[in-house]
């Protein structure tokens, strides 16, 4: 077997979402306490701090792992709907208190949660490498520097309505149908 980096990323990465998990169904929590005041200041190039009630507790409530049933029904009316790409804060796998405003493809709901497929600009299908957790999609109006984007599918991110920064964009029938094809095969 090889050993590499990127596979002690992964093994590491995989023993933490079983940890949180484990907590969870325990009823503990697993992330850390928030930083004092002033710990958290935003600036270009660093992760952000999650968006946190009045009593300082982390508002994700950890990935989707249920079974997804695909919607797609946009409707371009300032509300966020399965089929539109949205803009939001998004936690890292690694550490649910810090992450990123990230564009994200909606394709259902879980109770109050919508349910998001995180989209990248970074090219992990290329003819040198090839990553069977991304899906090439192309460029679309959710990016305005038109790049060529691909949808991370192993990842389904839990997002309030309320926590839609702005949408992007509305993705077209066709493409939303190849993602959910891709998204099946892959689990």
């Amino acid at each position: 077997m090889q050993f590499n980096l990127r596979t002690l990323r992964q093994a590491v990465s995989l023993g933490q979402r079983a940890y949180r998990e484990i907590k969870k169904i325990q009823g503990q929590s697993t992330r850390p306490q928030p930083r004092p005041s002033g710990a958290n200041r935003h600036s270009a190039g660093r992760a952000a701090s999650s968006p946190q009630t009045g009593r300082g507790q982390n508002l994700y409530p950890g990935d989707y792992t249920g079974k997804v049933d695909f919607a797609y029904a946009p409707d371009v009316d300032g509300a966020p709907d399965p089929g539109e790409i949205v803009w939001a804060w998004v936690p890292f796998e690694e550490d649910y208190t810090q992450g990123k405003d990230r564009p994200l493809l909606l394709v259902g709901r879980d109770r109050e949660y919508l349910l998001g497929l995180m989209l990248t600009s970074k090219d992990k299908n290329n003819s040198a490498h090839h990553n069977r957790n991304y899906l090439d999609i192309g460029s679309g109006a959710w990016d305005s520097s038109h790049r060529d984007s691909e949808v991370k599918l192993d990842r389904v991110i839990r997002l309030l309505p309320s926590a839609m920064r702005r949408e992007g964009a509305v993705m077209d029938h066709a493409t939303f149908t190849r993602v959910e094809e891709a998204f099946k095969r892959l689990r």
